[in-house]
């Protein structure tokens, strides 16, 4: 079993690892992909999931991931919860070599290094067991004193303003009451890192609203790096960064702040490091571009023009 070392931060300038009694490293929560391939064989074909993707992700940041159906976005999830091996590439996780690790390994990482929330309830929790007794599960799982689980049972449930529920178990919840216990749980052995994947896809508008809030309080108030895969667009409006994938790639990211009373976005395409980029689809389409373009170095920019003589007729070569 690959044995995780990284180095020791000041005294008091990180949390207190519940599971080690030691202090979190500088590392914890960071997340590097480096040119991610994920190749699926099915019979004789080979299906390329992850082309080259290339990510960062700061530790404490919470980032949604957006990206149509196919795009890639659940073979990243597999593979940065442990869940799934990549085919190349390299990939770290609050300081793990994800490529490096065998079964066992894995099998600590998801216990102690990553939280999930999934969209449907019931893979989130026991429909039998209380909000407390679901919270609790994971820490007696991982042999943690009966003393150190009820304190901590008790902070998760008013992290999530829910103490009043503790004693409710799933099927006596809303479906946002469901999905902040849900969240909870998944806190429940400190993970440097929590992966959503459509945690509000069921609910309506107000009450994703409240879940986010939660997942907010998450990555500010506890220093855990969120990572939110969706395909709706409009789940963006509620993180400060949004990274788009595309055909197995980091196509573009857009990035929010606030500028006093006014959230100002920021969207960019990604540049990997052999100078690939993708334009939007919808630059694409506007201008008709297909296969070649013409490009021009100018002193501050580059342009980018569909390949047509100035009368406008498409160049044949």
């Amino acid at each position: 079993m690959t044995e995780y070392k990284t180095p020791m931060p000041e005294a008091g300038e990180y949390d207190i690892d519940i599971a080690t009694g030691r202090e979190k490293s500088p590392e914890v929560g960071r997340i590097v992909c480096d040119g991610l391939v994920k190749i699926y064989k099915v019979e004789d074909l080979e299906v390329v999931a992850l082309q080259g993707l290339d990510l960062i992700v700061e530790s404490g940041e919470m980032v949604a991931i957006v990206g149509a159906s196919g795009s890639g976005k659940s073979t990243l999830l597999n593979i940065l919860g442990g869940l799934d091996t990549a085919s190349a590439g390299r990939a770290w996780v609050a300081g793990h070599d994800l490529l490096a690790m065998d079964d066992a390994d894995r099998v600590t990482y998801r216990r102690w290094t990553i939280g999930f929330v999934w969209q449907q309830t019931g893979r989130n929790l026991l429909p039998y067991l209380t909000a407390s007794e679901n919270i609790s599960v994971p820490l007696a799982v991982a042999g943690i004193s009966e003393k150190v689980r009820s304190d901590r049972v008790d902070e998760l449930l008013d992290v999530v303003s829910l103490s009043h529920r503790r004693d409710h178990r799933p099927d006596e919840m809303s479906g946002g009451e469901q999905q902040r216990v849900a969240v909870a749980t998944a806190l429940a052995n400190q993970p440097s890192v929590l992966l959503a994947d459509e945690p509000t896809g069921e609910l309506d508008t107000d009450t994703s609203a409240e879940v986010f809030e939660v997942l907010r309080s998450a990555s500010h108030d506890l220093g855990v790096t969120v990572l939110v895969l969706t395909h709706d667009p409009l789940v963006s409006g509620q993180v400060e960064r949004t990274v788009a994938i595309r055909d197995g790639r980091t196509s573009s990211e857009t990035v929010r702040r606030n500028m006093g009373d006014e959230v100002i976005a920021h969207d960019y395409a990604v540049l990997d490091k052999v100078g690939r980029l993708q334009l939007p689809a919808e630059y694409v389409e506007a201008l008709n571009l297909d296969r070649l373009v013409r490009l021009e170095l100018e002193p501050d920019h580059i342009g980018v023009w569909p390949d047509r003589d100035p009368e406008g007729e498409e160049n044949d070569g």
